[in-house]
């Protein structure tokens, strides 16, 4: 009997377990003795009750049940197949939904994560479809990100701001792994006629992060080409941790860098209108150094994070510097449910107030030089 509660074939399967596998997929793992496959069904069921000052231009604050929490609610499907000679297919779709209201997110598409990828024990893993760009790869491979525990944080995470935009349609990766060593490359195609740079991607990461030892080294470099007139958004980043028994510490460094003309990425998707919210029409270079202490005590996880930012603008009103702070207490009720505490407190000069410097799941711009957030919230992870 396999773990399906189904019984073994040798040879051809018979019809009847052809019929099985074919009306239920996405339920069991349909075995041959030829190859193997399995589909998971997985998510975040997470939202919170939060209160933010001055989240208007009048200096309002507003308290309210938040679309997601320390992590976005989602669900996906995912799968492999084992083709055999250490090689086998992975697939992967994943939704991203507003928990207190149960809509989709309305910024992102309804598979906000779409790759199908033919993976070697060997040779590495290669990925098609939508999926996160090499900056987000950088920071997590070399451990350097903020409250490392909470999977796909992104709410206040200011570090996500400065990756430009998280996910990348129409790319192809590749992961690799040597030893201690991991690498991941990218590029995203235009599918512009005539200019097919335009609205391109391309970008590296690499990393230093041995299984069981207490440091981690990575970085990663990041090209952006402008879809309607080709100009350059740059970014880069490096960074590591150290973790001594259960504590861990972090230290970042990133950088953006845009031409004066950039403004539009669809490959994002990120409209002139989008790039303008996160104010990125407004500096030639932002650069951010983040700092993070991690506690884990019994079933709590306890952080302390602080980013400071300082901003070149395209002209001189447009320069600006944030310092932003951030505690969390998150205690575990069993391996899959939580409940957590959070607060953070930022300071915005001049081009940076209003910029969306924080975030990416709904969190209000910056509206004046000072702003308090205080969440708390449960999530369940299956």
């Amino acid at each position: 009997m396999n773990k399906s509660g189904q019984r073994r074939t040798h040879g051809k399967p018979g019809k009847w377990w052809k019929v099985s596998c074919a009306l239920l997929p996405a339920a069991f793992a349909c075995e041959t003795s030829e190859a193997q496959s399995s589909v998971t069904l997985y998510g975040i069921a997470d939202t919170s009750v939060r209160y933010l000052s001055k989240a208007d231009t009048a200096g309002n604050g507003r308290f309210l049940m938040g679309p997601g929490g320390l992590s976005e609610s989602r669900w996906g499907i995912k799968g492999v197949e084992d083709l055999g000679g250490g090689w086998s297919t992975t697939f992967k779709l994943e939704n991203r939904f507003l928990l207190n209201n149960g809509q989709s997110d309305p910024s992102m598409p309804f598979f906000n994560e779409a790759q199908i990828g033919l993976q070697s024990s060997t040779y590495g893993h290669l990925v098609l479809g939508r999926q996160y760009n090499v900056m987000i790869e950088g920071v997590v491979m070399g451990g350097y990100s903020s409250n490392p525990w909470i999977p796909s944080d992104f709410n206040f995470q200011p570090e996500v701001t400065m990756t430009g935009g998280i996910w990348s349609s129409n790319q192809v990766q590749y992961h690799g792994r040597y030893k201690d060593f991991r690498v991941s490359t990218a590029y995203s195609f235009s599918g512009n006629a005539g200019r097919m740079a335009y609205g391109s991607q391309y970008g590296v990461a690499a990393a230093y992060a041995p299984a069981n030892g207490p440091f981690t080294l990575g970085g990663a470099y990041k090209e952006t080409k402008d879809s309607i007139n080709g100009s350059n958004g740059k970014a880069w980043t490096f960074g590591g941790s150290y973790t001594w028994d259960k504590t861990r510490f972090a230290l970042g460094y990133l950088v953006n860098q845009n031409d004066k003309g950039y403004s539009t990425f669809a490959n994002g998707p990120f409209t002139a209108q989008g790039l303008a919210a996160l104010k990125y029409s407004d500096f030639k270079r932002r650069t951010m150094i983040l700092g993070d202490v991690t506690q884990q005590v019994g079933f709590w996880h306890l952080a302390g994070n602080v980013w400071r930012t300082l901003q070149a603008g395209k002209t001189q009103p447009q320069d600006g510097a944030a310092w932003q702070f951030q505690l969390v207490a998150d205690y575990d009720l069993s391996k899959r449910t939580d409940v957590y505490l959070e607060t953070d407190y930022s300071l915005y000069r001049a081009g940076l107030i209003g910029s969306q410097l924080q975030g990416v799941n709904a969190v209000s711009l910056a509206q004046k030089s000072t702003q308090l957030g205080v969440m708390a919230g449960i999530r369940h992870k299956f």
